[in-house]
């Protein structure tokens, strides 16, 4: 059996689709196993773009089983809109599956997703209030609508009232709007959901570990990044899912020992979106360069992005709270044409010299990154092969292969498919 996890190993928007993109031609069937339409994935293929949130972007190819797994929070209008706009590109969504036991965003989640957000104030998460997190949220409470309770009037009616009631409740006397869901409206506008997607629904449990069993090729892909997980990430900075390889094993219903290879994709800089400390983080004219050349841009929500150098440290944790097999490194173009770039080594506290991403957001606030200043490059977005790039280039990587104990196999050095080198 090969199966392969592919996830973001900084804080997310590492580049993972045009990597997965490129896996995913050999790949019989391709997995999302956590998050919702908060994430996105852009692909470039012969000059048309695809952007995709819930559909795996193994869709591109004919013939791939393409699986929404347990682990994903479904926004059934999103994602009948995202399917309608694949289809009308020309690509069939016959072979995609979605698993019976992903859970639904609501209505509701969507609007105490902005309601709360607007009350944090200057304490602001910055959510896409997609309705993400209210909806894990009742997942974890246990009172969550599942997709499978779509297929069953009473069940669903009974469940959408009880959560109405109690969400209207908390609305207007909690928060004070004068906001009101209708539970009928809201079932007869699920049934009808179900009516288009019930044809996509599988037991994809069953679906991904029989391919496994048969020695198919399988590909998990990941949305967000590491940094952005429930419990590992910089908390309360995070997304409300576990983007690292660990939640592939939940979100997709399969145990660890199933998973050979686990690449961690990351940029030859750092972006997040959002707030929450960023050591590296460049406010000057370098940051401004790498943000405009590198198209650093939300697919979701087209925020601007917050740039930086490469952080070792992040890369470091990543590699070990994912037990990575291997880096591939995306972007690296972006920085050509700057005279010296830098790599984070450590971080510096007062007079402390910390190696280990902290658990604490007021030390990581605290820290100053500690950098070595490496040369630069020029354009090498026209090159194909790893003997090609320039010295200055390859001690990059090998400074990172270094530093996060784990070896560069791909180099990203340009937005389209043929612009990759492997490296061996």
């Amino acid at each position: 059996m090969s199966s392969k996890v592919i996830i973001g190993a900084q804080w997310g928007d590492e580049g993972k689709a045009k990597i997965i993109d490129i896996m995913s031609e050999k790949a019989e069937v391709v997995v999302r196993s956590q998050g919702g339409n908060n994430a996105g994935h852009t692909v470039r293929v012969g000059g048309e773009t695809y952007k995709f949130h819930l559909i795996p972007s193994g869709i591109l190819y004919s013939g791939t089983l393409c699986v929404i797994g347990n682990g994903v929070v479904i926004d059934p209008e999103g994602l009948l809109e995202e399917i309608q706009g694949v289809q009308e590109k020309g690509i069939s969504t016959d072979n995609l599956k979605i698993s019976l036991r992903a859970h639904l965003v609501m209505p509701y989640h969507k609007e105490l997703d902005g309601i709360k957000e607007e009350q944090r104030g200057e304490s602001s998460i910055g959510t896409t209030k997609k309705g993400i997190g209210p909806c894990y949220m009742d997942k974890a409470e246990r009172s969550g609508i599942r997709v499978c309770d779509l297929l069953n009037e009473k069940v669903l009616r009974a469940k959408v009232q009880e959560n109405v009631q109690i969400k209207n409740a908390i609305i207007q006397q909690v928060y004070k709007k004068d906001i009101s869901f209708d539970a009928d409206e809201i079932v007869q506008m699920y049934l009808n959901y179900a009516k288009q997607l019930k044809p996509y629904f599988a037991d994809t449990t069953v679906l991904v570990y029989e391919a496994i069993q048969e020695g198919k090729e399988v590909l998990f892909e990941g949305a967000q990044g590491t940094l952005l997980d429930i419990d590992l990430g910089s908390y309360p900075y995070v997304t409300s899912s576990h983007p690292v390889t660990g939640g592939v094993c939940i979100g997709a219903g399969i145990g660890p020992t199933m998973i050979d290879e686990c690449i961690g994709v990351m940029k030859g800089y750092v972006t997040r979106v959002g707030k929450g400390p960023f050591p590296t983080e460049l406010f000057d004219e370098t940051g401004d360069k790498i943000r405009t050349v590198g198209q650093e841009f939300g697919t979701t929500t087209g925020r601007p992005r917050r740039c930086g150098w490469f952080d070792a440290v992040i890369g470091k944790f990543a590699v070990r709270t994912s037990s990575l097999t291997t880096i591939a490194l995306n972007k690296v173009d972006v920085l050509a044409g700057l005279d010296k770039v830098k790599i984070c080594t450590a971080y510096k506290r007062g007079k402390t010299l910390i190696h280990d991403f902290p658990a604490s957001l007021e030390e990581l606030a605290q820290c100053e990154p500690v950098y070595e200043t490496l040369d630069g490059w020029g354009d090498i977005s026209h090159m194909s092969c790893y003997e090609d790039l320039p010295k200055s280039v390859k001690h990059y990587i090998k400074r990172i292969e270094e530093l996060c104990n784990v070896k560069v196999s791909m180099l990203g050095i340009g937005p389209n498919r043929n612009q990759n080198i492997m490296i061996k």
